[in-house]
């Protein structure tokens, strides 16, 4: 079970890395377009701050090397994507909506890291930051939901980046296999829901990911409806309208 536990360990690992990475195909084309146009700050914003307490939690749990390691190239890659974020805002609202969630989180992370160091033993401090790490992490894996509704009013995918949403799916799914394996409640919460809404995404993807096609399709039928109209005799059109007069 040891050995097994390890192994989907490795993989979660891996896949993480990859979640972590699959945003730089958005911010590549950030920096070309030096701007963040309509892409949100607050899942990367999130996203570092869930970083930076799960390899505190990690390296608090005794067998939590894994979980520390893979979160410390989360925080490298995610403090790039923020500073990006500041650096290339599409207004001023954005950059200091960016900054503002920046310095709270960092706040809360400095209250969460000092209260539970110092004033808290080896087991509690344990179960609190694991109930932070927990619901911060459903924080990250909800913040998408706004996404999705953009999705949704807009009907394109264009600002839900897909292999941030496949590698959320995947991801989710992996680590909520090891936290069963290994009793760790805090770890399958939050990636059991990762798993749901990772689905959800790739639902919504198969569902809007050509929305051209919809968008030339209807712009064809008002083409061949303006055609028509000019077909119509002056005269019935005339008659038409005094008619419905």
């Amino acid at each position: 079970m040891e050995t097994l536990l390890v192994f989907i360990g490795v993989i979660g690992n891996i896949i993480s890395v990859l979640m972590f990475a699959s945003p730089i195909k958005t911010f590549w084309r950030i920096v070309k377009n030096k701007s963040t146009e309509d892409f949100e700050p607050t899942p990367y914003v999130v996203t570092l701050l869930g970083s930076c307490l799960w390899v505190y939690y990690g390296l608090t749990k005794p067998d939590g090397l894994l979980v520390a390691t893979v979160n410390a190239v989360g925080i490298f890659l995610e403090a790039i994507y923020v500073l990006l974020f500041l650096f290339f805002s599409s207004s001023p609202s954005i950059r200091m909506k960016t900054i503002f969630l920046v310095i709270i989180l960092d706040i809360f992370f400095g209250l969460v890291f000092f209260t539970t160091q110092f004033l808290m033993d080896g087991s509690l401090r344990l179960t609190i930051v694991g109930i932070i790490c927990t619901c911060l992490n459903i924080l990250m894996y909800g913040s998408p939901l706004m996404i999705m509704k953009t999705v949704i009013n807009t009907k394109s995918v264009e600002y839900m980046p897909f292999f941030l949403s496949f590698f959320l799916f995947l991801n989710g799914g992996v680590w909520a296999l090891y936290a069963i394996l290994d009793h760790d409640v805090y770890l399958t919460i939050p990636n059991g829901m990762g798993f749901i809404l990772g689905t959800l995404q790739l639902m919504l993807y198969m569902i809007y990911m050509n929305p051209k096609a919809k968008v030339d399709k209807q712009s064809g039928e008002e083409r061949w409806q303006q055609h028509q109209s000019l077909l119509i005799d002056p005269n019935e059109s005339i008659e038409r309208d005094q008619e419905q007069g």
